[in-house]
């Protein structure tokens, strides 16, 4: 939205122009997203010129990809995006993350609608179970121009993070938070609400005040839990279910020492708990 509508982003300038947003998942989600913004952001009058195109589709985009250039040449008459936003890969996918027939074909989709608008081609991707580095084969990295990773800390601040860029500094970092806002109501008169993004604090970058991926899945294993905890086995054991430790124990025991020496946790009588706010 701030692409579309030419505004600075944190400090950052911004390429103004078109932007099509393409949501192969969680339409609905995306639509109360957008107006959310526009219900916090934009005067009612403003809405109907903002150039953002969401383009709430299913497909598969090595094989429809010339389909969805028309589309948005045809929606967009003379105009054309600065970017096309594919939202997630997973979803627009027939085939396999892991084959590199497969990937190679999906990022010459990508590399198709970049050509055909000069535009730059977002493409959400989740992460593996470890959340270091993106799901499936490498050449989707390897075709990136930049990759941005998407993680939510131990206080439940969002972290966007240049992880690598072909063409410019790495390392920033980007802190957020959401807040929700009410969009409408529901046939029983109840409150459909969203969420926009907002500007939070940027914690620590020094390795006591950030959290490793690891440590971040055991933290969210406790806090899930909620202030009764677990039993240290217990912990162990939906920590190995999602792949952490499985081949050595102490590496839990690094973890949740590490937890511990951040203030993030505490041992209790009936095993450890996440720490709570004194009040």
């Amino acid at each position: 939205m701030h692409v579309a509508l030419g505004w600075e982003y944190r400090d950052r300038r911004v390429q103004q122009g078109p932007v099509v947003y393409c949501a192969f998942e969680g339409q609905k989600g995306i639509e109360a997203r957008v107006e959310a913004f526009r219900q916090r952001h934009l005067d009612s009058k403003d809405i109907e010129r903002v150039p953002f195109f969401l383009e709430p589709v299913t497909l598969d985009l090595v094989q429809d990809h010339a389909a969805l250039i028309a589309a948005v040449r045809t929606s967009m008459g003379t105009e054309t995006p600065v970017t096309v936003v594919l939202d997630t890969l997973n979803r627009s996918l027939r085939g396999s993350e892991s084959s590199d027939e497969d990937m190679t074909a999906y990022i010459k989709a990508a590399d198709a609608i970049r050509e055909a608008f000069e535009c730059a081609v977002i493409i959400v991707h989740h992460c593996g179970i470890e959340g270091t580095r993106p799901r499936g084969h490498t050449s989707l990295t390897g075709a990136a121009d930049a990759q941005l990773s998407v993680k939510r800390d131990g206080q439940g601040t969002i972290l966007v993070e240049v992880e690598c860029a072909k063409d410019g500094p790495q390392g920033d970092l980007v802190a957020s938070r959401l807040e929700n806002v009410v969009v409408g109501t529901d046939e029983d008169g109840e409150d459909i609400t969203s969420c926009i993004v907002v500007t939070a604090d940027t914690p620590s970058t020094s390795s006591e005040g950030r959290l490793t991926p690891n440590q971040q899945t055991m933290y969210r294993i406790l806090h899930e839990a909620g202030p009764p905890g677990l039993s240290l086995d217990d912990w162990y054991e939906r920590a190995r279910g999602e792949g952490i430790g499985t081949n050595r124990r102490a590496t839990l025991g690094d973890i949740r020492a590490a937890l511990h020496a951040k203030g993030l946790i505490t041992q209790t009588v009936h095993g450890w708990a996440v720490k709570q706010p004194s009040t």
